[in-house]
């Protein structure tokens, strides 16, 4: 029996911080060590069009975000790595799917509904800012989906939808020309933490309160030491499960020390003293993957090799579910 086939997107649209680490990729990276299903990891590039339309800009991230995955442990021989842009097959199938779907569906989509709700309140054009790569967003990532036959798809909350709308447009062809993809169910954290940002608020690039993660050393300590704090004196206890620079030590160290850590804020410890020692576990725990990110932005054909690899697996992958399609809705010889 073949593995359950599990994808995950990942879309260049800013530098890779503390949050997203912490949110998506060690959670999805631990996914891909257990060796339980096939796994399918892929840069989001032409997703990130939408919001990244400056050519130098769109360049670097899509390389820094391969660049962040491959240092922090992704390995590309256990599972498929690849730019989404490499696998024309997905844009085809994207063309087909859009003929299937019905304007009302992606009326729905969040994305849309929000920006149109907020040019109604202020009273613009009820489209305005709106692109067509926006509006049918969903569309092309339900061919992500779909071409791969994905099992599972590991989303925020905020994504869940985009998997509805998979299945909902599966189900649509698949009463139309026959059973022909398989229905994606999504995978989302029940309870996940908020991950806070300098000023306390949930760490976003919209906030401009983010610790970006590959930063040198010595930048990494000036913005641990900008996170705000309350105003208990040095030596009172404090604590640590209200406490923002504990919710981030415990993510980077290893459970004796985050025992040691806790035992330090209930006996009293000062917030320079606390973040300092944030500061060295955070270190610690980036300065290979840190390096290993340098090494490769500066020697970028290897990036290109290891997702030029991953494209040719994922489109033998692709290739037969595409044919499939072509000959259900008529095209062949």
């Amino acid at each position: 029996m073949s593995k359950e086939i599990v994808l995950t997107g990942i879309k260049p649209t800013g530098k890779v911080h503390l949050g997203n680490y912490i949110g998506a990729i060690k959670p999805a990276l631990q996914m891909a060590g257990t060796g339980s299903c096939s796994a399918l990891y892929f840069i989001a590039d032409y997703h990130g069009l939408n919001f990244i339309q400056d050519r130098k800009e769109f360049n670097e991230l899509t390389y820094g975000i391969a660049a962040t995955w491959l240092a922090l442990g992704l390995d590309p021989e256990r599972v498929i790595f690849y730019r989404q842009s490499d696998v024309p097959e997905i844009f085809e199938l994207q063309w087909i799917l859009s003929c299937l779907t019905p304007k009302g569906l992606m009326n729905r989509a969040h994305a849309y509904k929000a920006i149109h709700e907020q040019n109604m309140q202020a009273g613009a054009d009820a489209d305005s800012g709106v692109n067509m790569g926006l509006f049918t967003y969903p569309v092309l990532m339900a061919a992500d989906i779909l071409l791969f036959q994905s099992g599972k798809v590991p989303v925020g909350k905020d994504q869940i939808q985009h998997v509805e709308i998979a299945r909902d447009i599966a189900e649509a062809f698949n009463r139309n020309y026959g059973d022909t993809f398989r229905l994606p169910d999504y995978i989302a954290p029940e309870h996940t933490a908020v991950i806070p940002g300098l000023d306390g608020r949930k760490m976003s690039k919209s906030y401009n309160n983010t610790i970006p993660l590959f930063e040198p050393a010595d930048n990494l300590k000036k913005l641990i030491s900008r996170i705000k704090t309350d105003s208990t004196p040095p030596h009172e206890p404090k604590d640590p499960d209200t406490s923002n620079i504990f919710l981030l030590y415990q993510e980077f160290a290893t459970p004796g020390q985050v025992q040691d850590f806790r035992s330090r804020y209930l006996s009293g410890i000062s917030w320079g003293e606390a973040k300092q020692e944030l500061f060295q576990v955070v270190n610690s725990a980036l300065e290979e993957p840190r390096k290993r990110y340098n090494d490769l932005m500066a020697s970028r054909e290897q990036i290109d090799a290891i997702l030029d690899a991953g494209a040719r697996k994922a489109r033998a992958m692709a290739a037969p579910v595409l044919e499939q399609v072509r000959y259900r809705i008529g095209r062949y010889r």
